[in-house]
């Protein structure tokens, strides 16, 4: 195949590839390497592919030239190709939006206004008339690096791409753009750049779970939470019995487990672990969190829409329009359409969107290879195609070639190992991407146009992706995994710029493209064109699939297929020694891996184990689907550890602590392979595949315990520290003893369950697991002992109800020797076995060959063994053969007793001699069922007698007549049946056809009937006489179909001759269809002979026409109608091409006419002399060709005047005024000739030439009128680059050179000369060489000469200004003149060392002033902005020092207190603490509407009264804000010291750093002085610190570290004014409040000698000291008075602090209850049902369940039996109860009415302390109902304790 030629087979559809240069690309990258294999080196891809590795994988890719007899082809139909499209669009692969929600940046940025600024969020900001989208500006300006960034490198133009639908914009508009983002969304960047810079705080999301953790400590982990999912329903996670229900659930993993560690999306509030997001979270990240799925819009987002279905030929059409729109029909080259291509994606084109048929699987639409499967074109070859269809290369073949790793995969994965195809076309592109898995991949270019890709090395892949993240980091911060995305692009040239190698190749058609391993790579098609891709995978590829696994596992994406499964299934199978190194190393890192996390698992607890169920095709990865982590959605193939809370919820071992929050106890590892096994594979693979003996394995055994076991982990046990091993042989000893002593089944199962921790071990642990398999052999052998024995011992005689035992397996069980554990019972059944082997001697004698015994024996023999517990397997034999023979006996009485005719089959007979000769029994039937089967073959053998000869029709009927009634179907006699049975249906279908057979006119179907009739005949086996009749009715068939095909269809003389000559032999002639054809056979003899007469004679057009209206009627084809047809047609031909030749000679002007062409002229004349039709036209044309040649040769005569002209030798002033003269009537003859030419209506060659002399000859009085007037430059290069379209006999002419000299000397004239907005000037030097010039041209041009003298002369003279202007003093020179001396060099000056210092010296002042403007700020519309702006922060900061210097703090007179104004129209406002006055239109400036009282109060009082508000605002009065920092204004000064000019400028700035050194002097001082103030009398500071606030609002320039000291300062203050208010006010602090301040006051590092911290202390000390004693006898049960406990309230009530949780536990300790008048102390208790008093359990002596109603005995006194000595209830003092105090809430005296309660009110649970706090509410009110009256108690208590007496004794 030809170097970028396609293949024949496409040139007829898609044309001719384009030709492209091999130069380097526009974008200078360098080319990766290209290899041209031999044919030998062709042979094997992989091997080449190894071959050339070390050359090109530092490129990441290379391209391969097949050799020239490698030429596959293309094996789809062209014509009906279909296949789908995508649509991209090309604009936006690189300057696009991040497609981030707009309502989430609205909610982030409003909440940010609100907190951090105190105001909202406007509803509209409005750009150029439109509605400006903030949320693409904010992205926009973060693509190019923030704020400064873009007004540094003057950006706005880009940004405004992404927010404007106008391509280009104003510098008014960016300067606008500019202000808008300054305004509404600088601060929002600072502040996210801050969140990005500062370190997260370790908590959880809004301190939820953090907060709950202070308070109930580690149970908060494992506290249930519930919440509902996105469908609204209530999710449940963990046991379903238990049916837990969570608050969060993670949707992701669906897990509500790990509550700490769940992100709460601020916008959906959904949930999301860290650790499931994508890529994971290390921490919690500050500020607001929103989840992937509200940062990212539908509506925006971007991606390849599918487009239309297109055939092949319309996809070239659409192809081939968009070509011609950006190119023409000329041909591009590769450098214009690269450099297209990439104006296209970065946006300065426009919109462009181009179709690609993208991702075919060829599996669906069809490989471009052939394939053995696939249908073969007719116009390849077979050999061919079977050739290319088992080439290596061809790439269906190659995933699946010897030495891929891709061999083992099972199944067919689209992509990867089906190879896709690509039908592109201009522009379509594959964006940056490596392949999945790191594969390598092939491309394939059947045929098209080339392909161009781009590539990163797969070694600079990590430096690629940190590229890719900083120039688009708005695109990767809502999309994470965008490179996994493939719709973006990046420009190579910002690759190279920032140091990552970029290499280039140019595919043509018939070349193969290798990318390698982890190499970015992308690209672009230059045109239609179809190429095919597949991925492979060598051995080298092996560790780059693991790097590939591992990203997967980052980034939470699915795997194609499992990295650990694939090196698994390769190890196992044969690999080569280029196999081992990399599996070998693959093996080890997985092992390595696995063994550290088994060992990590065991250390953490999980001791449980299973090994995983085994594949059904293990040597293939794939065939089962495994299960996948639900963290990072990985295969688990090697282990995985699961929950018995979450059975089907799988983890691998890296996320085994976030699968629940159960005890590792109750989690399970499962695992395919033991550590050993895979140590195995390692050191199979490293043999070569070498069976590994018994012998090696335990000295690799021994080996690796030796070198492990200092290494082995050790974990906590009982008895300390212990490693596995130790563990391990504590098992093994303590399973050896197990297995000596009486088989236990329990010991077994805990043996074996303590085993799991074992079993997954390395070769270490081999004699556990044989062990193991040991315990595991021993207890199923003693279960089956068991079992056995259990049914023998259990078996009844009754069949129907018992199962018995198999004398076989019995057996098997006694054979084991020795037996594997000590089961008792096994002689017991070694007794029953014998018994059973008795029985099976007698069974095996009585079905014996020899043995002939009666069917009664045998079934007294089987009776006998039915009522054994332990059954021989001989008894179902004897059961079979009882049974046999029964059914036998039936089936040979019913055959001998049948009469019906043909009932009996003989092969049944012959089955039932078989059967019987298998009997050991003696049977009666048998003579019977012989003389049957005689009788039958008798009959047999006649029949075959009659079927070996000849069979006439009447033998066979006297035949089967007398077989009818034989009772036994014999075959041969079917057969014969059958035969006759053909032979008469044979007859009477003949008949059937023979009826009207001469009328029909379906002749055909008559012929077929016949055929088939005839046909049938000829294969009967019985003889028919009707045989030879049918052929002759056939031949007369035949003729009767050609007799009508005749008459109905035209047909020649000849065969309707031949048809009546056939009829007359077969004697039907007479019939109607012969004689109708006979009529038309006369009519066409006739015409023909006439038609012959005509042709010989040329006759008139109307003899032709008539004869041929004669012809339609004839019904025949007539031989001679094509000659007369083709005479006429021949004659209207050369009429019709004549008539434009015969218009022309009757029409004038030529404005109607089309031009044609004077050799068709000639040819018709000639041609008119052959014509055999009688025509008038010929005369005419002849004349109009004589006219023509007359005209020509005055065109030549022409023609040699101008060639002469060109070719004259001298030209001076006097020659030049007559040239001029004869050139322009030249001119005009030419012009005069050209339209005489034109008016014949004839394209005569003479016309372009006379056009083109024009053109010269225009050109040359051109050039000669600048000999009279000065053009420009534009006009001057314009004329030269029409000399290359001048016709070529000008070209190489006298006149041409002299001129062209001269026009060339007049354009280096004009670039010389200074002009003010050109960039690159000549020297004086150059510009003197240039007027010298002037002499050697033969062309004068005088007036040039004299311009180029008098600019000469202007710049000398501005020369000598620019050296006086610098000869003077610096300083003394103004900056307003060396701008005119710069305008002036503009106009007049050459390149010289003086333009360049002016330019220097202005661009340095500009720049400054610029930098300036860009700090101070400036209003668009006053004509000196800056230095307006200047005299304002001067007019603030002299405001500030007066504000200083007066030591009040405030302004004498009714002015405002920001401004200098003192006009009396504007409204002035008074502060109600300061007195200070305010514009309202300042107010609005410094954020007062957060002031919302009546009373006003302006911000400064506000800052000093809480300065925490200045989250909402308040701290931008001291803050910088928009300000001017004072450190930036010393450094302007400084850049302004060298400046030669002098500039009003810095002197203004020089006076502000004066002014606000001073302010800042003095708040040094203030803030100073309150930092060390430590005494409680706060106005003094608070004044001082007022006058600082108000003084530093009002100035505009701001410094950092004072403003940070003076918010310090304030904090400090508000915190002790806080201090004083909470201690000092009429409501009593909480602990928790003094715990806070305290906090705060650490915080901002207050002194601890300070008033307010002293007191803190003193306070909480006193508190605390109170609580601990309160919570101690709250829980000592009563062990305290009541007179005590009330006087600990009463202290409690006096604290200075509020403990109502410990006054709520006394109060309910000062509640007594039962007998025993304690208070409650969570013993079960019950009430009364009549009182309604609670009493103790053990006090009354009741035991649970407690009756459903009960009455204590106070309510209903014993019998007089029990109470004998019962006496009146006392009421004295003594033996009242003590009083209790009564409740805190005023409640009715009233009873409550009596209810009914039930078991469940009565019962006192004993619930926790906490509970019966958070429901204290509750519990008083229930405490306090039931609570006696205090009238009552006091004689109620008498009884109670008089009756804890009597059940005392009676206990």
């Amino acid at each position: 195949m030809g170097k970028g030629r396609p293949r024949a087979v496409e040139q007829g559809v898609l044309g001719h590839s384009s030709t492209t240069s091999s130069s380097p690309g526009a974008l200078n990258i360098p080319q990766a390497p290209v290899f041209y294999p031999t044919e030998e080196e062709f042979k094997d891809p992989l091997e080449f592919i190894y071959k050339i590795r070390p050359q090109a994988e530092p490129y990441g890719i290379c391209k391969i030239v097949p050799p020239k007899n490698w030429k596959p082809p293309f094996a789809r139909d062209l014509e009906s190709f279909t296949f789908p499209t995508k649509t991209q669009a090309i604009h936006q692969l690189q300057v696009r939006s991040a497609g981030c929600d707009p309502d989430t940046f609205e909610l982030e940025y409003s909440r940010f206004l609100e907190d951090h600024c105190g105001r909202r969020l406007k509803k509209r900001v409005v750009f150029e008339g439109e509605e400006l989208d903030l949320c693409k500006l904010f992205n926009a300006v973060k693509r190019y690096g923030g704020y400064d960034k873009v007004v540094k490198e003057k950006k706005w133009g880009e940004v405004s791409r992404f927010v404007h639908s106008v391509e280009k914009i104003s510098e008014c508009a960016k300067h606008v753009l500019c202000q808008l983002y300054r305004e509404h969304l600088y601060d929002y960047e600072i502040y996210h750049s801050q969140l990005s810079c500062e370190k997260p705080v370790r908590k959880c999301k809004r301190g939820m779970q953090g907060d709950m953790k202070s308070v109930q400590g580690s149970d908060v982990s494992s506290s249930k939470r519930r919440r509902k999912n996105s469908d609204g329903e209530r999710v449940k996670v963990g046991k379903p019995e238990e049916e837990d229900e969570f608050d969060q659930i993670c949707e992701q993993c669906g897990s509500g487990f790990h509550g700490e560690v769940m992100l709460l999306c601020d916008r959906c509030n959904k949930g999301w672990h860290t650790y499931c997001l994508s890529p994971p979270l290390k921490r919690v990240p500050l500020g607001n969190w929103y989840c992937l799925e509200c940062i990212n819009s539908d509506k925006d987002s971007f991606g390849f829409v599918p487009g239309k279905r297109f055939s092949l030929e319309a996809f070239r059409r659409l192809a081939d329009r968009s070509k011609r729109k950006w190119f023409g029909s000329a041909c591009a080259s590769r450098v214009q359409i690269e450099k297209k291509f990439w104006e296209i994606v970065e946006g300065t084109v426009g919109e462009v969107e181009v179709m690609y048929g993208s991702d075919l699987d060829t599996s669906l639409y069809g490989s471009g290879f052939p394939r053995c499967n696939d249908p073969r074109p007719p116009s390849i070859a077979a050999e061919v195609w079977d050739e290319y269809a088992a080439s290596p290369w061809n790439l269906n073949n190659l995933p699946k070639l010897q030495g891929s790793m891709l061999r083992a995969v099972h199944h067919n994965i689209a992509g990867v190992m089906v190879p896709w195809l690509y039908v592109g076309m201009l522009f379509s592109s594959f964006c940056w991407h490596f392949e999945d898995h790191c594969f390598y991949s092939m491309n394939y270019l059947h045929w098209g146009e080339p392909k161009y890709w781009y590539s990163v090395p797969g070694g600079e892949a990590d430096a690629f992706e940190q590229v890719m993240k900083n120039s688009l980091p708005d695109l990767f911060d809502a999309q994470p995994d965008l490179l996994f995305q493939l719709v973006t692009m990046l420009n190579p040239s910002v690759l190279q710029e920032n140091g990552v190698p970029v290499y280039s190749v140019l595919q043509e058609p018939g070349n193969f493209v290798i990318t390698f391993p982890r190499s970015f790579h992308g690209g672009f098609n230059f045109g239609l064109n179809c190429a095919e891709a597949v991925n492979f995978a060598p051995a080298d590829w092996l560790p780059h699939g693991g790097i590939g696994a591992e990203m997967y596992r980052l980034y939470h994406k699915p795997a194609v297929l499992s990295h650990e499964e694939l090196l698994c299934v390769v190890a196992k199978s044969d690999c080569d020694s280029k196999v081992s190194p990399y599996l070998k190393k693959e093996l080890l890192r997985i092992f390595s891996k696995e063994k550290t996390w088994r060992e990590r698992l065991w250390r953490c607890g999980i001791v449980n184990s299973s090994p995983m169920s085994p594949k059904k095709q293990p040597e293939y990865v794939g065939t089962e689907e495994d299960p996948t982590c639900i963290i990072c959605q990985q295969y688990l193939y090697l282990s995985t550890v699961v929950c018995s809370c979450r059975p089907s919820t799988f983890v691998c071992l890296e996320h085994w602590d976030h699968l629940c929050e159960c005890s590792p106890s109750k989690h399970c590892l499962l695992y395919r392979h033991t550590l050993a096994d895979l140590n195995d594979m390692v050191h199979m693979v490293d043999g070569c595949n070498l069976e590994l003996t018994p012998r090696s394995r335990i000295l690799r055994r021994q080996f690796t315990s030796l070198k492990e076991s200092s290494a082995m982990t050790k974990k906590q046990v009982k008895g300390g520290l212990a490693s596995q091993a130790q563990l391990a042989e504590e098992w093994i000893l303590s399973s050896c003893k197990i297995l000596q002593t009486p088989f236990s089944s329990a010991a077994y199962i805990n043996a074996l369950k303590e085993a799991e921790q074992f079993l997954w071990g390395g070769l270490e642990m081999d004699l556990v697991r044989d062990m193991a398999m040991n315990l595991v052999k021993a207890q199923k052998w003693a279960e089956k002992v068991q079992d056995c024995l259990s049914k023998i011992e259990t078996w009844s005689g009754d069949s129907n109800n018992n199962i018995k035992v198999s004398l076989r397996d019995v057996e098997t069980l006694l054979k084991v020797n020795p037996v594997p554990c000590n089961e008792p019972n096994h002689p017991k059944l070694k007794a029953y076995a014998e018994d059973a082997m008795i029985l099976l001697g007698e069974m095996e004698q009585a079905l014996s060959a020899f043995s002939h015994v009666s069917l009664a024996e045998l079934e007294m023999l089987y009776s006998r063994a039915s009522v054994m517990p332990v059954y021989p397997e001989e008894c179902v034999k004897l059961a079979d053969e009882i049974a046999s023979v029964k059914v036998w006996r039936e089936s040979v009485q019913k055959c001998v007793s049948e009469k019906r005719p043909a009932a009996i089959e003989v092969d049944a007979l012959h089955k039932l001699k078989s059967e019987m000769l298998e009997f050991h029994v003696h049977l009666p039937e048998r003579e019977l069922l012989l003389d049957l089967l005689g009788h039958a073959e008798a009959w047999q053998s006649r029949c075959s007698e009659m079927l070996e000869g000849p069979i006439s029709l009447k033998e066979i009927e006297v035949f089967l007549e007398e077989s009818d009634g034989f009772s036994i179907s014999i075959p041969e006699l079917k057969v014969l049946r059958q035969y006759h049975c053909d032979a008469v249906s044979w007859i009477s279908r003949f008949r059937d056809v023979l009826v009207n057979i001469q009328e029909r006119e379906d002749q055909k179907n008559v012929i077929l009937e016949l055929t088939c009739i005839l046909k049938a005949g000829k294969s009967l086996r019985v003889q028919v006489d009707e045989l030879p009749l049918v052929e002759v009715e056939l031949k007369k068939a035949c003729c009767r179909e050609k007799a009508l095909q005749a008459y109905s269809t035209r047909t020649s003389l000849d065969f309707i001759r031949q048809v009546i000559e056939e009829a007359s032999l077969l004697k039907i002639e007479n019939e109607k269809s012969f004689i109708d054809i006979s009529g038309v056979l006369a009519a066409g003899i006739s015409w023909e002979e006439r038609a012959k007469h005509i042709l010989k004679s040329v006759g008139q057009k109307t003899e032709f026409e008539e004869v041929l209206r004669m012809s339609v009627n004839i019904f025949v084809i007539l031989p001679s109608l094509r000659d007369v047809e083709e005479a006429l047609a021949t004659a209207k031909s050369w009429m019709m091409r004549s008539q434009p030749f015969l218009l022309s000679t009757h029409l004038t002007g030529h404005a109607s006419r089309c031009f044609m062409k004077v050799d068709i002229l000639k040819e018709l004349v000639a041609e008119s002399k052959l014509l055999r039709v009688s025509l008038k036209e010929p005369e005419m044309l002849q004349r109009l060709l004589e006219q023509c040649e007359a005209w020509e040769n005055d065109v030549h005569s022409l023609l040699d005047c101008a060639e002469s002209m060109f070719n004259m030798q001298a030209i001076d002033i006097e020659i030049m005024n007559g040239l001029t003269a004869r050139i322009e009537g030249l001119v005009a003859s030419i012009k005069i000739a050209t339209t005489a030419g034109l008016s014949f209506g004839f394209d005569f060659d003479e016309i372009p030439k006379l056009q083109n002399a024009v053109s010269a000859l225009e050109w040359c009085l051109k050039v000669l009128s600048y000999c009279s007037c000065a053009p420009s430059l534009e006009e001057v290069e314009s004329l030269i680059e029409n000399v290359e379209h001048l016709p070529a006999m000008f070209s190489s002419s006298i006149l041409e050179s002299s001129l062209l000299d001269g026009a060339r000397w007049l354009r280096k004239a004009l670039r010389v000369v200074p002009e003010p907005y050109r960039q690159k000037r000549c020297k004086l030097n150059d510009v003197e060489e240039v007027l010298d010039g002037a002499q050697r041209i033969k062309v004068p041009l005088p007036v040039m000469v004299a311009r180029l003298v008098n600019a000469i002369e202007k710049h000398k003279s501005w020369q000598e200004q620019v050296h006086a202007f610098f000869d003077s003093k610096s300083g003394e020179q103004s900056w307003s003149a060396l701008l005119q001396l710069k305008k002036l060099g503009e106009f007049d000056a050459f390149h010289c060392t003086e333009l360049d210092r002016i330019a220097s010296e202005t661009e340095k002042v500009e720049k400054w002033i610029l930098h300036c403007k860009d700090i101070v700020g400036s209003s668009l519309g006053d004509v000196n902005p800056l230095q307006n702006a200047l005299l304002k922060i001067k007019h603030s900061l002299d405001r500030s020092l007066y504000l200083y210097e007066n030591s009040k703090g405030c302004v004498t007179g009714k002015s405002c207190m920001c401004c200098c104004s003192d006009s009396e129209e504007q409204e002035l406002l008074a502060c109600s603490t300061c007195n200070d006055w305010y514009h309202p239109s300042c107010l609005q400036s410094k954020l007062a509407n957060a002031n919302t009282a009546k009373e006003f109060i302006c911000p400064h009082c506000l800052l000093m009264e809480n300065p925490v508000t200045s989250k909402n605002g308040g701290q931008t009065l001291i803050s910088g804000g928009k300000r001017v920092e004072l450190k930036i204004l010393i450094e302007l000064l400084f850049d302004a010291k060298d400046f030669f000019v002098r500039v009003e400028e810095r002197d203004a700035i020089e006076k502000l750093v004066e002014q606000a050194l001073a302010c800042k002097a003095y708040l040094t001082e203030v803030v100073d002085f309150a930092l060390s103030y430590l005494d409680k009398d706060l106005m003094t500071i608070a004044k001082r610190l007022l006058v600082a606030v108000k003084a530093v609002s009002v100035a505009g320039v701001y410094d950092h570290h004072s403003s940070c000291n003076l918010e310090l300062a304030l904090a400090r203050n508000s915190w002790k004014a806080r201090v004083m208010t909470l201690l000092e006010g009429s409501q009593k602090p909480v602990i928790q409040q003094i715990q806070r301040l305290l906090k705060e006051g650490l915080a901002i590092n207050i002194l601890s000698d300070d008033h307010f911290m002293q007191r803190l202390r003193e306070v909480k000390h006193i508190g605390m000291q109170w609580a601990d004693h309160a919570r101690k006898v709250a829980s000592d049960s009563g062990a305290l008075g009541l007179d005590e406990v009330f006087m600990l309230i009463t202290d409690g009530e006096n604290l200075p602090i509020h403990f109502e949780k410990e006054l709520k536990l006394l109060r309910a300790r000062s509640l007594l209850y039962c007998i025993c008048r304690k208070p409650y102390d969570q013993r079960a208790m019950i009430a009364c049902d009549q009182c309604d008093e609670w009493y103790h359990f053990d006090c009354i002596n009741l035991c649970e369940p407690p009756p459903k109603t009960y009455v204590c005995p106070a309510c209903e006194p014993l019998t007089e039996e029990l109470l004998p000595n019962q006496n009146k209830r006392s009421s004295s003092s003594n033996d009242a109860e003590p009083r209790t105090p009564p409740p805190r809430h005023s409640g009715s005296k009233k009873r409550p009415k009596k209810v009914r309660s039930t078991l469940q009110q009565k019962m006192r649970v004993v619930t926790d302390l906490s509970n019966i706090l958070r429901r204290s509410s509750e519990i008083d009110r229930l405490w306090w109902r039931n609570r006696k009256p205090l009238r009552r108690t006091a004689r109620k208590r008498a009884v109670l304790e008089r009756l804890s007496l009597v059940l005392h004794n009676s206990q």
